[in-house]
């Protein structure tokens, strides 16, 4: 079975992906290589910081390896927090700081489309790939579910009258804009 590092060391990431990839894939986490680095995401853009991440974990361990980065886009936010969701409430916060940060901005705002983007970078054999996943849908007055990660309770798919956090992961792992990105991924890396 081919052997691929996931440059994370998010368990809920790293979870999420292994039951995406259903077993066709061995995923090893930067945790199997005791690797705890912080790696500084200086792009200004998700498929910059993916790349990253990716050079950074083939460097220190000279697997084949991928990594991702997702940001939640808002379209009354002129695409933000983006590249920027995970720090959105400052680089000291956590997925309930930025979640009150993002409903306080969108407060009176009747347009709450928003987007969750994934972008995969992939390095394998010596090539670079990028791999994306998208979901349209709201974010929604309040939150609702608790199952899930980040802005999951206040994100509710295109389609869908749940938002990620009350669909269950199940759901969540068919549709999710990471489960689009990581299919395209599986199905190339079963080609190779």
């Amino acid at each position: 079975m081919k052997k691929i590092v996931f440059a994370t060391n998010n368990k809920h990431k790293l979870d999420e992906i292994r039951r995406i990839a259903n077993d066709q894939v061995q995923i090893l986490s930067l945790s199997d290589f005791h690797c705890n680095d912080e790696i500084d995401e200086t792009g200004v853009t998700l498929e910059e910081n993916a790349l990253i991440k990716a050079r950074y974990v083939k460097d220190q361990t000279g697997y084949d390896c991928f990594a991702d980065d997702t940001g939640l886009e808002v379209e009354a936010l002129d695409g933000g927090p983006g590249v920027y969701s995970a720090r959105y409430a400052g680089d000291d916060c956590n997925p309930e700081d930025n979640i009150r940060k993002l409903l306080s901005e969108l407060q009176g705002v009747e347009n709450r489309h928003a987007r969750f983007r994934t972008v995969i970078a992939l390095l394998i054999n010596g090539e670079e790939h990028l791999f994306e996943g998208v979901v349209n849908g709201l974010i929604i007055e309040e939150k609702r579910g608790d199952s899930g990660f980040g802005y999951d309770p206040v994100f509710m798919p295109a389609g869908y009258r749940q938002t990620f956090a009350e669909l269950g992961n199940d759901i969540k792992n068919r549709i999710s804009h990471r489960a689009l990105a990581t299919e395209q991924l599986i199905a190339f890396l079963m080609k190779k």
